[in-house]
């Protein structure tokens, strides 16, 4: 350990912290806000939609425009933890993202709130990677698994407070609360984390700009292509491009800069040798998988909920509680448990439970199914919930070297929020083809964009028309259901870790 005139003492690798947990619980706060900010806004459209007086088009790239700014550069923001200091970079994304909340808030036009949800954006990916990373260099190996199941819940928990957090604040004080919100908790958040996080040792790598160059337009071209898909039926663009040329595009760059990174820079923004591990590419791929199924499930769920079952856009998301509950309560217990047990088991069960869970939830989604049925099946998500995100977190970066640690957060962190994207582009065009399929083309152009304020409510549905949707909804939801049996084959392949093997 060393320490410098006026600042906290610098801990080397092979360092821990006799007690890192409160640093945790710090870096959790502003981890745990820009996580609900994916998915708080997407209950305000049709406030923001008055507000400011516009289509529904440019107030969805209120979200779009966060999701792509938070995706893009994750993994570029993993490896300036590890050249600049974890904690710095947190902090200074932190900042950022608190005042872009700040101007968010007081936006005069949507122009201006777009403007500033991609710079909140850019704030949240500077802050992601540094969470794992800090656990992984704070937390020795025989106990990371209690630390990242903490962190694992407050991914799973984040989803799914976002819309009931922001049916509470619309229905009291207003969509600009929305992002108010954030300033007095960053300010807490930044103070503690400035205080309780201890700042790690360097590492002076050389950046490999034509990396970071490739991997950011590559990223930006499929991200975007596939937030425009669905509203651009997956056609024409503008002139001559579309959204196929688009993801076409994207992908061959992509595919160029993994060809760069295996024989272009002495030091690549991602190291492919991480890969060889096998945990944590399987890893990789599950909360793949996770984040797309997480994502697919929430829209033909609430859709269902409002429109078919009548509930208000906050009673809707009242229904989701259990699911929160649940992977809160067995975060320490489950934590516990990945530090004893073989990777595979829970991530295992968690997986193919989740798959089970929506299959049995797709059969209750009928205009008089027992609600009550429904809540314990959202209990049940929450459960294998908490056997998942922590779990897999854990298993992902347990065996790599501490100076990659930035660049395997980064990865992981990337594939996951690549997995949201898919997920919520594909149940968009599953819904709208399941709908026109049950009620017709103009019945999709309704309700496939999966905004439950679309809804009439029941009293204004037909029992045939209320009949049709919910099978619609119910046979969109098996999408996620079936790809998280292939996120628990990836899962059952996982091996024991190296430092517990012997």
């Amino acid at each position: 350990m060393t320490t410098q005139a006026g600042q906290a003492p610098v801990l080397s690798d092979d360092e821990f912290p006799d007690n890192p947990w409160p640093a945790l619980w710090a870096l959790v706060v502003g981890f745990f806000m820009i996580l609900v900010d994916v998915s708080i806004v997407s209950i305000a459209t049709p406030a923001l939609m008055e507000s400011f007086d516009t289509g529904i088009e440019p107030v969805l790239w209120v979200t779009s425009a966060y999701l792509l700014a938070y995706a893009v550069p994750l993994l570029i923001t993993g490896r300036f933890g590890d050249r600049f200091g974890p904690k710095r970079l947190y902090l200074t994304g932190l900042a950022i993202f608190t005042l872009a909340s700040l101007a968010c808030g007081l936006a005069p036009t949507i122009g201006w709130l777009i403007g500033a949800r991609v710079v909140q954006g850019l704030g949240a990916s500077m802050m992601t990677p540094q969470t794992m990373a800090v656990i992984t260099r704070t937390f020795p190996p025989a106990r990371r698994g209690s630390a990242m199941a903490l962190w694992g819940a407050t991914a799973g928990v984040a989803f799914l407070v976002g819309p009931l957090l922001g049916g509470l604040l619309l229905d009291s004080v207003g969509w600009e609360w929305i992002f108010f919100i954030n300033v007095p908790v960053g300010i807490i958040g930044f103070v503690a984390a400035a205080r309780l996080v201890p700042r790690l040792q360097q590492h002076a790598h050389q950046m490999d700009w034509v990396g970071v160059g490739l991997s950011a337009v590559g990223l930006f071209l499929v991200i975007f292509g596939l937030q425009e898909g669905e509203g651009h039926d997956w056609g024409q663009i503008v002139g001559p491009l579309t959204v196929p040329m688009l993801i076409g595009a994207g992908v061959l760059v992509l595919v160029g800069f993994v060809v760069w990174q295996a024989r272009g820079p002495a030091e690549p923004l991602v190291p492919l040798g991480l890969f060889r591990d096998r945990n944590f590419s399987l890893s990789n791929l599950a909360i793949t998988t996770m984040g797309l199924s997480v994502t697919a499930m929430m829209f033909p769920l609430l859709v269902w909920l409002q429109s078919v079952r009548g509930y208000t856009p906050t009673e809707a998301a009242l229904l989701m509680a259990p699911q929160a509950i649940a992977s809160i309560a067995l975060a320490r217990p489950v934590g516990q448990l990945v530090d004893r047990i073989h990777p595979r088991v829970l991530p295992t069960l968690g997986l193919g439970g989740f798959a089970v869970t929506l299959f049995v939830l797709s059969r209750l989604m009928t205009p008089d199914s027992s609600i009550v049925a429904v809540c314990v099946a959202m209990t049940f998500i929450g459960v294998t919930g908490a056997c998942i995100w922590g779990p897999l977190a854990t298993t992902a970066n347990r065996n790599l070297p501490i100076h990659l640690a930035g660049a395997g957060s980064g990865i992981y962190n990337t594939t996951r929020q690549v997995g949201s994207v898919i997920g919520s582009a594909a149940i968009a065009a599953l819904m709208s083809a399941r709908i026109a399929s049950h009620l017709g083309p103009q019945a999709a152009e309704r309700f496939g964009s999966g905004e439950g304020s679309a809804a009439a409510g029941p009293a204004a549905l037909p029992p045939q028309v209320a009949e049709a949707l919910s099978s619609a909804f119910a046979e969109s939801l098996l999408l996620p259901a079936a790809v998280l049996v292939l996120g628990a084959v990836a899962a059952l392949a996982l091996e024991q870790m190296r430092h517990q093997r012997g």
